[in-house]
């Protein structure tokens, strides 16, 4: 563990905030080898976060497309919603370990700070998750469950008021009150040690999905997708596969509306290697290194960032990237919705949108593994909007007059 993946990764924050750092990377070290912590760990992953998650077959969408065989692990399937509750629970368990009493954690689709609140209430902590103004608009029900799980929900109105504002925001709620408060972050992003621990416990994931795969072909996929914001769920379904040259890995950024500036999400397109809260990788930001706007319809996708191990491994040549616009996703949600019965997250939809493009050109023998990061619940009011659904804006404004 030295902080660095290549060129990529390190610890670039305040001086103050270096002991603390150092602090949580021996606290951490000891926890990785120490038999009770791991088998907690296990122990909340089964009986608070509902793992392991299924691996699903597509079977209609597979048959509609008529090239590889399409599964899904489904992590929408865990408490909260999402593959988050798994960091967040190795995380809250450090944080206890360290003696903290407060977790800080910074959210865009709601789905951290939903987990994070949801450890808080499990652990004993008092909760304080930061979200920008734009992205509490459009994710209301997380921030209403966050708020009866016991959190203080921030809007953070300076900035673009998404996600890499709350980051912004949280980072300096964590160097004001750093001695009694564990920063929780939310994604394989941030300061050393924050993108190792989060891969490493991501990585259950891609272990379950590993055996599962196994177990329901008798080999390999060919390929593996995960859609990428910072790249929490994207390393930890790759972690179990990083060593098999023969699978493909691929994650899948925000295409937006389109490639001007602002319109999207593609860091690895748009962005240029920088230096950033407080690691270096690849970011959307102008010249004088500041980070510019982006746009995603997932809040989650939604961030000028992107997590140093990636941006490695881009470089190694082992992780390729694509992307999805927005129209895309919603496609991609609705296919899914209509043909297997599952909602997958709009950020999530852009892993599908990738594999409905790609399946028909693969080989009806070839298995393309889809990580679905989390369900789509959290996303009610973007998707009636995005599809002008009528009865829904009228059920809306019948709320309104009842007020």
């Amino acid at each position: 563990m030295n902080g660095h993946f290549g060129e990529f990764g390190g610890r670039y924050v305040p001086e103050m905030l270096i002991p603390a750092l150092e602090e949580l990377e021996r606290t951490y070290s000891s926890a990785r080898s120490d038999p009770d912590f791991r088998k907690e760990f296990t122990h909340q992953l089964k009986s608070f976060a509902g793992r392991p998650t299924p691996l699903t077959f597509a079977a209609n969408l597979t048959k509609r497309l008529g090239g590889a065989r399409i599964y899904l692990k489904n992590e929408g399937l865990n408490h909260t919603g999402a593959h988050k509750i798994t960091h967040c629970i190795g995380h809250a368990l450090i944080a206890k370990r360290m003696g903290k009493r407060r977790l800080i954690a910074e959210t865009g689709a709601g789905q951290h700070g939903l987990a994070t609140a949801a450890v808080a209430a499990r652990f004993g902590f008092s909760c304080r998750v930061y979200m920008g103004a734009v992205d509490i608009e459009r994710q209301r029900p997380n921030v209403f469950w966050m708020e009866r799980l016991g959190a203080e929900v921030i809007p953070v109105r300076f900035g673009s008021a998404t996600l890499k504002d709350a980051v912004n925001a949280a980072i300096k709620d964590w160097i004001e009150n750093v001695g009694d408060s564990y920063y929780l972050l939310g994604s394989a992003v941030g300061p050393h040690p924050y993108p190792t621990m989060t891969r490493d416990f991501q990585s259950v994931v891609g272990r379950e999905a590993r055996r599962q795969i196994l177990e329901a072909e008798g080999k390999l996929p060919e390929r593996v997708a995960a859609c990428v914001g910072g790249g929490s769920n994207a390393m930890g379904i790759f972690s179990g596969f990083i060593r098999d040259s023969g699978v493909k890995l691929v994650g899948v950024e925000a295409g937006g509306t389109g490639t001007a500036d602002g319109r999207n999400a593609l860091r690895f397109r748009s962005g240029t290697v920088g230096v950033a809260e407080g690691y270096k990788s690849y970011f959307i930001q102008n010249r004088d290194g500041q980070l510019s706007r982006t746009h995603s319809i997932a809040a989650g996708l939604d961030y000028a960032g992107v997590g140093p191990e990636l941006a490695y491994l881009r470089s190694r040549g082992r992780v390729e990237f694509a992307s999805a616009t927005d129209s895309e996703a919603l496609s991609a949600f609705t296919a899914l919705s209509r043909h297997e019965g599952i909602f997958p997250a709009l950020e999530s939809a852009h892993a599908l949108a990738y594999a409905m493009k790609v399946a028909p050109r693969m080989r009806k023998s070839d298995a393309l593994l889809v990580n679905l990061s989390g369900r789509g619940d959290k996303d009610l009011f973007i998707v009636a909007r995005a599809l002008k659904d009528a009865g829904f804006s009228s059920f809306l404004r019948a709320e309104g007059r009842r007020r």
